[in-house]
Protein backbone atom coordinates (compact mmCIF):
# COMPACT_ATOMS: atom_id res chain seq x y z
CA UNK A 1 0.00 0.00 0.00
CA UNK A 2 1.22 3.31 -0.90
CA UNK A 3 1.61 5.89 1.91
CA UNK A 4 -0.84 9.11 1.97
CA UNK A 5 2.16 11.66 1.09
CA UNK A 6 2.90 9.24 -2.13
CA UNK A 7 -1.00 9.00 -2.68
CA UNK A 8 -0.73 13.18 -3.15
CA UNK A 9 2.21 13.66 -4.90
CA UNK A 10 0.98 11.00 -7.61
CA UNK A 11 -2.70 12.65 -7.89
CA UNK A 12 -0.90 16.01 -8.51
CA UNK A 13 0.74 15.11 -11.70
CA UNK A 14 -2.50 14.11 -12.95
CA UNK A 15 -2.72 17.25 -15.33
CA UNK A 16 1.11 17.06 -16.22
CA UNK A 17 0.06 13.73 -17.58
CA UNK A 18 -2.81 14.57 -19.04
CA UNK A 19 -0.86 16.84 -21.27
CA UNK A 20 1.99 14.70 -21.63
CA UNK A 21 1.26 11.51 -21.44
CA UNK A 22 2.17 10.39 -25.05
CA UNK A 23 5.45 12.60 -25.02
CA UNK A 24 6.73 10.59 -22.11
CA UNK A 25 5.18 7.27 -23.36
CA UNK A 26 7.12 8.09 -27.28
CA UNK A 27 10.31 8.71 -25.03
CA UNK A 28 9.60 6.01 -23.07
CA UNK A 29 9.56 3.55 -25.82
CA UNK A 30 12.49 5.31 -27.68
CA UNK A 31 14.92 4.30 -24.31
CA UNK A 32 13.42 0.91 -23.97
CA UNK A 33 13.79 0.12 -27.36
CA UNK A 34 17.55 1.85 -27.89
CA UNK A 35 18.87 0.09 -24.54
CA UNK A 36 16.48 -3.30 -25.01
CA UNK A 37 15.99 -4.18 -28.56
CA UNK A 38 15.37 -7.51 -27.89
CA UNK A 39 12.10 -6.47 -26.48
CA UNK A 40 11.21 -5.64 -30.34
CA UNK A 41 10.67 -9.48 -30.01
CA UNK A 42 7.20 -8.99 -28.06
CA UNK A 43 5.77 -5.83 -29.10
CA UNK A 44 3.82 -4.81 -32.13
CA UNK A 45 5.69 -3.05 -34.49
CA UNK A 46 2.85 -1.35 -36.32
CA UNK A 47 1.06 -0.31 -33.58
CA UNK A 48 4.36 1.49 -32.99
CA UNK A 49 4.52 3.19 -35.52
CA UNK A 50 1.07 4.34 -35.62
CA UNK A 51 1.44 5.62 -32.31
CA UNK A 52 -1.54 3.31 -31.05
CA UNK A 53 0.45 1.63 -28.09
CA UNK A 54 2.04 4.70 -27.08
CA UNK A 55 -1.88 6.59 -26.76
CA UNK A 56 -2.94 3.38 -24.61
CA UNK A 57 -0.06 3.60 -22.95
CA UNK A 58 -0.67 7.16 -21.97
CA UNK A 59 -4.31 6.74 -21.62
CA UNK A 60 -3.31 3.86 -18.46
CA UNK A 61 -0.51 6.11 -16.95
CA UNK A 62 -3.11 8.67 -16.75
CA UNK A 63 -6.18 6.08 -15.00
CA UNK A 64 -3.34 4.64 -12.81
CA UNK A 65 -2.48 8.42 -11.36
CA UNK A 66 -5.84 9.60 -11.28
CA UNK A 67 -7.03 6.24 -9.49
CA UNK A 68 -4.14 5.48 -7.52
CA UNK A 69 -5.83 5.65 -4.17
CA UNK A 70 -8.70 3.21 -5.73
CA UNK A 71 -7.09 0.86 -8.42
CA UNK A 72 -9.99 -0.97 -8.21
CA UNK A 73 -11.68 1.37 -10.21
CA UNK A 74 -9.37 0.22 -12.95
CA UNK A 75 -9.33 -3.34 -12.33
CA UNK A 76 -11.62 -4.03 -15.68
CA UNK A 77 -8.86 -2.16 -17.59
CA UNK A 78 -5.92 -3.84 -15.67
CA UNK A 79 -7.66 -7.71 -16.26
CA UNK A 80 -8.00 -7.04 -20.35
CA UNK A 81 -4.23 -6.04 -20.56
CA UNK A 82 -3.19 -8.63 -18.41
CA UNK A 83 -4.44 -11.14 -20.75
CA UNK A 84 -2.79 -9.62 -23.54
CA UNK A 85 0.40 -9.53 -21.90
CA UNK A 86 0.07 -13.51 -21.01
CA UNK A 87 -1.18 -14.10 -24.32
CA UNK A 88 2.05 -12.03 -25.84
CA UNK A 89 4.61 -13.71 -22.94
CA UNK A 90 5.37 -10.82 -20.57
CA UNK A 91 7.11 -12.28 -18.22
CA UNK A 92 8.18 -10.41 -14.49
CA UNK A 93 11.10 -9.76 -15.10
CA UNK A 94 10.51 -7.40 -17.58
CA UNK A 95 8.97 -4.98 -15.37
CA UNK A 96 12.12 -3.49 -14.09
CA UNK A 97 13.28 -2.82 -17.43
CA UNK A 98 9.65 -0.64 -18.47
CA UNK A 99 10.07 0.85 -14.88
CA UNK A 100 13.70 2.36 -15.11
CA UNK A 101 12.91 3.51 -18.66
CA UNK A 102 9.38 4.97 -17.59
CA UNK A 103 11.29 6.98 -14.92
CA UNK A 104 13.70 7.86 -17.23
CA UNK A 105 11.06 9.51 -19.64
CA UNK A 106 9.03 11.28 -17.12
CA UNK A 107 12.78 13.15 -16.02
CA UNK A 108 13.25 13.61 -19.91
CA UNK A 109 10.46 15.12 -21.00
CA UNK A 110 8.96 16.88 -17.36
CA UNK A 111 12.74 18.17 -16.76
CA UNK A 112 12.78 20.40 -13.54
CA UNK A 113 9.30 19.80 -13.49
CA UNK A 114 10.15 16.17 -12.52
CA UNK A 115 11.77 16.77 -8.78
CA UNK A 116 13.04 13.91 -6.29
CA UNK A 117 9.74 13.94 -4.60
CA UNK A 118 7.68 13.01 -7.71
CA UNK A 119 10.22 10.63 -8.98
CA UNK A 120 10.12 8.84 -5.35
CA UNK A 121 6.50 9.08 -5.78
CA UNK A 122 6.59 7.40 -8.74
CA UNK A 123 8.89 4.71 -8.31
CA UNK A 124 6.95 3.79 -5.77
CA UNK A 125 3.83 3.66 -7.42
CA UNK A 126 5.14 1.69 -10.19
CA UNK A 127 6.50 -0.72 -8.06
CA UNK A 128 2.92 -1.33 -6.54
CA UNK A 129 1.21 -0.76 -9.81
CA UNK A 130 3.70 -3.71 -11.29
CA UNK A 131 2.63 -5.77 -8.56
CA UNK A 132 -0.64 -5.80 -9.13
CA UNK A 133 0.01 -6.62 -13.39
CA UNK A 134 2.88 -9.70 -12.01
CA UNK A 135 -0.05 -11.35 -9.70
CA UNK A 136 -2.66 -11.00 -11.98
CA UNK A 137 -0.85 -12.40 -14.82
CA UNK A 138 0.81 -15.53 -12.68
CA UNK A 139 -2.71 -16.24 -12.22
CA UNK A 140 -3.56 -16.13 -15.93
CA UNK A 141 -0.60 -18.47 -16.93
CA UNK A 142 -1.34 -20.55 -14.04
CA UNK A 143 -4.49 -21.18 -15.26
CA UNK A 144 -3.79 -21.67 -19.00
CA UNK A 145 -1.39 -24.43 -18.07
CA UNK A 146 -3.57 -25.98 -15.86
CA UNK A 147 -6.44 -26.33 -18.45
CA UNK A 148 -7.15 -29.82 -19.99
CA UNK A 149 -4.72 -29.40 -23.20
CA UNK A 150 -3.61 -26.21 -22.24
CA UNK A 151 -0.05 -24.78 -22.23
CA UNK A 152 1.53 -21.58 -20.30
CA UNK A 153 4.03 -19.38 -23.16
CA UNK A 154 3.64 -21.12 -26.90
CA UNK A 155 3.27 -24.57 -28.84
CA UNK A 156 3.78 -25.52 -32.36
CA UNK A 157 0.83 -26.05 -34.28
CA UNK A 158 0.69 -27.29 -37.89
CA UNK A 159 -1.04 -25.42 -40.47
CA UNK A 160 -3.87 -27.52 -41.45
CA UNK A 161 -6.17 -25.55 -44.02
CA UNK A 162 -5.86 -21.99 -45.43
CA UNK A 163 -9.27 -21.32 -47.16
CA UNK A 164 -10.09 -18.04 -49.31
CA UNK A 165 -12.92 -16.42 -47.21
CA UNK A 166 -13.12 -13.22 -49.60
CA UNK A 167 -11.14 -11.29 -51.52
CA UNK A 168 -9.38 -9.66 -49.13
CA UNK A 169 -9.88 -12.32 -45.79
CA UNK A 170 -8.35 -15.86 -45.66
CA UNK A 171 -8.79 -18.82 -42.82
CA UNK A 172 -6.57 -20.51 -40.99
CA UNK A 173 -7.04 -23.70 -39.34
CA UNK A 174 -4.66 -25.38 -36.35
CA UNK A 175 -4.02 -28.10 -34.91
CA UNK A 176 -0.59 -29.48 -32.62
CA UNK A 177 2.51 -30.99 -33.45
CA UNK A 178 1.93 -32.86 -30.82
CA UNK A 179 -1.14 -34.52 -31.15
CA UNK A 180 -2.54 -33.52 -27.77
CA UNK A 181 -5.51 -32.00 -27.11
CA UNK A 182 -6.29 -28.34 -27.00
CA UNK A 183 -7.73 -26.30 -24.57
CA UNK A 184 -11.35 -24.88 -24.85
CA UNK A 185 -11.79 -21.35 -25.22
CA UNK A 186 -14.96 -18.73 -24.81
CA UNK A 187 -16.12 -17.65 -27.95
CA UNK A 188 -14.88 -14.20 -28.85
CA UNK A 189 -11.13 -14.77 -27.15
CA UNK A 190 -8.06 -14.58 -29.05
CA UNK A 191 -5.04 -16.59 -29.65
CA UNK A 192 -1.51 -14.92 -30.33
CA UNK A 193 0.52 -16.30 -33.40
CA UNK A 194 4.54 -16.12 -33.20
CA UNK A 195 6.40 -15.95 -36.20
CA UNK A 196 10.09 -16.13 -37.45
CA UNK A 197 10.37 -14.50 -41.06
CA UNK A 198 13.33 -14.75 -42.68
CA UNK A 199 15.59 -11.08 -43.23
CA UNK A 200 13.73 -10.09 -40.12
CA UNK A 201 16.00 -9.37 -37.34
CA UNK A 202 12.93 -9.64 -34.56
CA UNK A 203 10.06 -12.18 -34.39
CA UNK A 204 6.33 -10.76 -34.57
CA UNK A 205 3.81 -11.83 -32.49
CA UNK A 206 0.24 -10.67 -33.35
CA UNK A 207 -3.29 -11.64 -31.24
CA UNK A 208 -6.09 -12.87 -33.78
CA UNK A 209 -9.76 -13.50 -32.62
CA UNK A 210 -10.63 -16.80 -32.62
CA UNK A 211 -13.64 -17.14 -35.50
CA UNK A 212 -15.21 -21.07 -35.30
CA UNK A 213 -17.08 -22.17 -32.42
CA UNK A 214 -15.10 -23.27 -29.26
CA UNK A 215 -16.48 -27.25 -29.67
CA UNK A 216 -14.34 -28.39 -32.33
CA UNK A 217 -11.12 -29.62 -32.20
CA UNK A 218 -8.97 -27.38 -33.99
CA UNK A 219 -8.32 -23.61 -33.85
CA UNK A 220 -9.72 -20.88 -36.68
CA UNK A 221 -8.16 -17.43 -37.24
CA UNK A 222 -9.83 -15.29 -39.80
CA UNK A 223 -7.21 -12.36 -41.11
CA UNK A 224 -7.91 -9.71 -43.58
CA UNK A 225 -5.34 -8.67 -45.83
CA UNK A 226 -3.84 -5.31 -45.26
CA UNK A 227 -2.62 -3.45 -48.13
CA UNK A 228 -1.87 -0.13 -47.02
CA UNK A 229 -4.42 1.58 -48.58
CA UNK A 230 -6.47 4.48 -47.83
CA UNK A 231 -3.18 5.85 -46.29
CA UNK A 232 -2.87 2.80 -43.67
CA UNK A 233 0.47 1.25 -43.73
CA UNK A 234 1.13 -2.47 -45.29
CA UNK A 235 0.25 -4.97 -43.15
CA UNK A 236 3.70 -7.39 -42.60
CA UNK A 237 2.02 -10.05 -41.19
CA UNK A 238 -1.23 -10.16 -42.58
CA UNK A 239 0.78 -10.32 -46.03
CA UNK A 240 2.97 -12.91 -44.51
CA UNK A 241 -0.18 -14.85 -43.53
CA UNK A 242 -1.57 -14.38 -46.67
CA UNK A 243 1.24 -15.00 -49.41
CA UNK A 244 3.62 -17.18 -47.46
CA UNK A 245 1.49 -19.71 -44.72
CA UNK A 246 0.87 -22.84 -46.43
CA UNK A 247 -1.00 -25.86 -45.39
CA UNK A 248 1.72 -28.08 -44.07
CA UNK A 249 3.73 -25.11 -42.24
CA UNK A 250 3.99 -24.86 -38.37
CA UNK A 251 3.51 -21.80 -35.87
CA UNK A 252 3.94 -21.01 -32.47
CA UNK A 253 0.50 -20.14 -31.01
CA UNK A 254 -0.21 -18.93 -27.19
CA UNK A 255 -3.18 -20.14 -25.40
CA UNK A 256 -6.08 -18.85 -26.05
CA UNK A 257 -6.94 -15.65 -23.72
CA UNK A 258 -9.34 -12.54 -23.42
CA UNK A 259 -12.33 -10.81 -21.41
CA UNK A 260 -14.38 -10.35 -24.43
CA UNK A 261 -16.77 -13.06 -23.91
CA UNK A 262 -20.13 -14.11 -24.57
CA UNK A 263 -22.10 -14.43 -20.75
CA UNK A 264 -24.22 -16.77 -19.86
CA UNK A 265 -27.87 -13.86 -20.11
CA UNK A 266 -31.13 -14.26 -20.38
CA UNK A 267 -31.35 -11.18 -22.51
CA UNK A 268 -31.72 -11.19 -26.12
CA UNK A 269 -27.99 -10.10 -27.96
CA UNK A 270 -27.27 -8.34 -30.68
CA UNK A 271 -23.90 -9.02 -32.49
CA UNK A 272 -22.72 -6.54 -34.53
CA UNK A 273 -19.66 -5.79 -36.76
CA UNK A 274 -17.70 -4.51 -39.32
CA UNK A 275 -15.21 -5.86 -41.65
CA UNK A 276 -13.09 -8.33 -40.75
CA UNK A 277 -14.32 -7.44 -37.16
CA UNK A 278 -16.57 -10.39 -37.64
CA UNK A 279 -14.67 -12.92 -36.31
CA UNK A 280 -15.70 -13.06 -32.94
CA UNK A 281 -19.05 -12.31 -33.21
CA UNK A 282 -19.03 -15.43 -35.63
CA UNK A 283 -17.51 -17.28 -32.70
CA UNK A 284 -20.90 -16.62 -30.60
CA UNK A 285 -23.44 -17.32 -33.13
CA UNK A 286 -21.54 -20.52 -33.92
CA UNK A 287 -21.39 -21.35 -29.86
CA UNK A 288 -24.80 -19.75 -29.28
CA UNK A 289 -26.29 -22.01 -32.14
CA UNK A 290 -24.25 -25.13 -31.32
CA UNK A 291 -24.94 -25.04 -27.92
CA UNK A 292 -29.07 -25.10 -28.02
CA UNK A 293 -29.71 -21.01 -27.48
CA UNK A 294 -32.51 -19.69 -25.87
CA UNK A 295 -31.27 -16.08 -26.55
CA UNK A 296 -32.82 -13.76 -29.49
CA UNK A 297 -29.86 -12.87 -31.95
CA UNK A 298 -29.57 -10.45 -34.13
CA UNK A 299 -26.80 -10.64 -36.51
CA UNK A 300 -25.86 -7.04 -37.75
CA UNK A 301 -22.71 -6.84 -39.92
CA UNK A 302 -21.70 -3.98 -42.18
CA UNK A 303 -18.94 -4.33 -45.33
CA UNK A 304 -17.89 -2.42 -48.58
CA UNK A 305 -19.94 -5.12 -50.70
CA UNK A 306 -19.89 -8.94 -51.17
CA UNK A 307 -16.52 -9.23 -52.41
CA UNK A 308 -15.07 -8.48 -49.01
CA UNK A 309 -17.42 -9.99 -46.80
CA UNK A 310 -16.19 -12.87 -45.18
CA UNK A 311 -18.79 -15.74 -44.18
CA UNK A 312 -22.29 -14.59 -45.38
CA UNK A 313 -23.10 -17.71 -46.57
CA UNK A 314 -22.41 -19.51 -42.92
CA UNK A 315 -24.21 -17.10 -40.92
CA UNK A 316 -27.56 -16.79 -43.69
CA UNK A 317 -27.44 -21.01 -43.10
CA UNK A 318 -27.42 -20.74 -39.82
CA UNK A 319 -29.97 -18.21 -39.65
CA UNK A 320 -32.17 -20.68 -41.91
CA UNK A 321 -31.43 -23.39 -39.06
CA UNK A 322 -32.31 -21.24 -36.35
CA UNK A 323 -35.67 -19.79 -35.61
CA UNK A 324 -33.54 -17.51 -32.91
CA UNK A 325 -31.16 -15.95 -35.17
CA UNK A 326 -32.06 -12.62 -37.58
CA UNK A 327 -29.18 -11.75 -39.50
CA UNK A 328 -29.11 -8.20 -41.29
CA UNK A 329 -25.74 -7.29 -43.86
CA UNK A 330 -25.52 -3.36 -44.72
CA UNK A 331 -23.11 -2.63 -47.91
CA UNK A 332 -21.68 0.77 -48.38
CA UNK A 333 -20.62 0.43 -51.75
CA UNK A 334 -22.97 -2.78 -53.46
CA UNK A 335 -21.77 -4.30 -56.39
CA UNK A 336 -24.11 -5.12 -58.83
CA UNK A 337 -23.95 -8.98 -58.46
CA UNK A 338 -24.79 -7.68 -54.93
CA UNK A 339 -27.77 -5.83 -56.39
CA UNK A 340 -29.01 -8.41 -58.64
CA UNK A 341 -28.57 -11.45 -55.87
CA UNK A 342 -30.35 -9.15 -53.33
CA UNK A 343 -27.53 -10.14 -51.22
CA UNK A 344 -27.93 -7.17 -48.43
CA UNK A 345 -30.59 -5.79 -46.47
CA UNK A 346 -29.56 -2.36 -46.06
CA UNK A 347 -26.82 0.24 -48.81
CA UNK A 348 -25.18 2.57 -47.29
CA UNK A 349 -24.59 3.04 -43.37
CA UNK A 350 -25.74 1.11 -40.62
CA UNK A 351 -27.82 3.69 -38.54
CA UNK A 352 -29.96 4.51 -35.22
CA UNK A 353 -33.18 4.60 -37.50
CA UNK A 354 -32.48 1.68 -39.01
CA UNK A 355 -31.19 -0.51 -35.96
CA UNK A 356 -34.64 0.74 -34.62
CA UNK A 357 -36.51 -1.28 -37.24
CA UNK A 358 -34.35 -4.44 -37.03
CA UNK A 359 -34.27 -4.73 -32.99
CA UNK A 360 -37.21 -4.26 -30.89
CA UNK A 361 -35.40 -5.10 -28.07
CA UNK A 362 -33.56 -2.17 -26.45
CA UNK A 363 -32.16 -3.93 -23.18
CA UNK A 364 -30.51 -6.51 -25.99
CA UNK A 365 -27.00 -7.14 -24.73
CA UNK A 366 -24.41 -5.93 -27.25
CA UNK A 367 -21.49 -7.11 -28.69
CA UNK A 368 -19.66 -4.81 -31.23
CA UNK A 369 -15.99 -5.32 -33.50
CA UNK A 370 -14.71 -3.58 -36.25
CA UNK A 371 -12.43 -0.91 -37.30
CA UNK A 372 -12.26 1.78 -34.96
CA UNK A 373 -14.11 4.40 -36.62
CA UNK A 374 -16.88 2.26 -37.11
CA UNK A 375 -16.93 1.26 -33.41
CA UNK A 376 -17.21 4.84 -32.90
CA UNK A 377 -19.92 5.37 -34.95
CA UNK A 378 -22.00 2.51 -33.93
CA UNK A 379 -21.62 3.54 -30.21
CA UNK A 380 -23.20 6.68 -30.77
CA UNK A 381 -25.80 4.74 -32.39
CA UNK A 382 -26.03 2.39 -30.24
CA UNK A 383 -27.17 4.74 -27.68
CA UNK A 384 -29.04 7.33 -29.88
CA UNK A 385 -31.51 4.62 -30.62
CA UNK A 386 -32.03 3.81 -27.03
CA UNK A 387 -29.65 0.78 -26.22
CA UNK A 388 -28.46 1.30 -22.97
CA UNK A 389 -24.70 1.76 -22.28
CA UNK A 390 -24.03 -0.99 -19.48
CA UNK A 391 -25.23 -3.38 -21.85
CA UNK A 392 -22.58 -2.70 -25.06
CA UNK A 393 -19.55 -4.56 -24.74
CA UNK A 394 -16.90 -3.99 -27.47
CA UNK A 395 -13.48 -5.00 -28.16
CA UNK A 396 -10.49 -3.40 -30.53
CA UNK A 397 -8.06 -5.38 -32.15
CA UNK A 398 -4.76 -3.78 -31.15
CA UNK A 399 -4.55 -1.27 -28.39
CA UNK A 400 -7.46 0.15 -26.43
CA UNK A 401 -9.35 2.96 -26.56
CA UNK A 402 -12.39 5.03 -25.16
CA UNK A 403 -15.60 5.19 -27.28
CA UNK A 404 -17.27 8.84 -26.44
CA UNK A 405 -20.92 9.23 -26.13
CA UNK A 406 -22.76 11.60 -28.64
CA UNK A 407 -23.38 14.83 -27.19
CA UNK A 408 -27.44 14.54 -27.03
CA UNK A 409 -27.59 11.41 -25.18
Amino acid sequence: MLDTKTIEIIKSTVPVLEKHGEDITKTFYKLMFTNHPELLNIFNHANQKQGRQQKALANSVYAAAKYIDQLEVILPVVTQIAHKHRSLGIKPEHYPIVGEHLILAIKEVLKDAATDEIIEAWTKAYGVIAGAFIGLEKSLYDEASQKPGGWKDFRTFNVTKKVKESDVITSFYFSPVDGGDIAAYLPGQYISVKLNIQGEEFTHIRQYSLSDSPEKAYYRITVKKEDGTNGKPEGKISNYLHNELKEGDQIEISAPAGEFVLEQTDKSIVLLSGGVGITPMLSMLRHLDASGMTNETSFIHAAINGNVHAFAEEVKNIEENNQLVKAYFCYENPSEKDKEEKAYNKEGYITSEWLKTIVSDMDSLVYMCGPVPFMQAMYEALLESGFKKENIRYEFFGPSMELKEPQSV
